[in-house]
């Protein structure tokens, strides 16, 4: 039983981290050097129909705001990741972040994927 046990927590550990961020985004391509952390970050993502997830959960964008106090609670200090579908317009990502920032989060980073070198 405890070996069974063992191997679940195992499996958990390893596939949690896998299965934080599972909207599909056409993330664009930058040579920004990658950010560290060690905690489960919180991402908000924008496909590219425009529909706002926060991690994998659908929400209305009037929502945003209220569902990140709630998840958060007072004083969360942790980085808030959000990725933006390339196809996005640049606005609508531009809001998103301005609403995150003007709503007490002061940690905002947008995820890109890293461009490849020409040799």
């Amino acid at each position: 039983m405890v070996d069974v046990m063992l191997v679940l927590l195992i499996v958990f550990m390893v596939a949690a981290p896998l299965l934080t961020v599972g909207v599909p985004v056409n993330l664009p391509k930058t040579g920004a050097q990658a950010l560290r952390g060690d905690e489960e970050p919180l991402a908000i993502s924008i496909n590219a129909e425009g529909q706002v997830f926060i991690q994998e959960t659908l929400i209305d964008k009037s929502m945003l705001v209220p569902r990140l106090r709630a998840i958060a609670g007072a004083g969360y200090k942790q980085r808030i990741y959000v990725r933006g579908d390339k196809t996005v317009r640049y606005g609508l990502v531009a809001g998103i972040v301005s609403e995150i920032s003007a709503a007490g989060f002061s940690r905002v980073a947008l995820v890109t994927e890293k461009a490849e070198q020409d040799n």
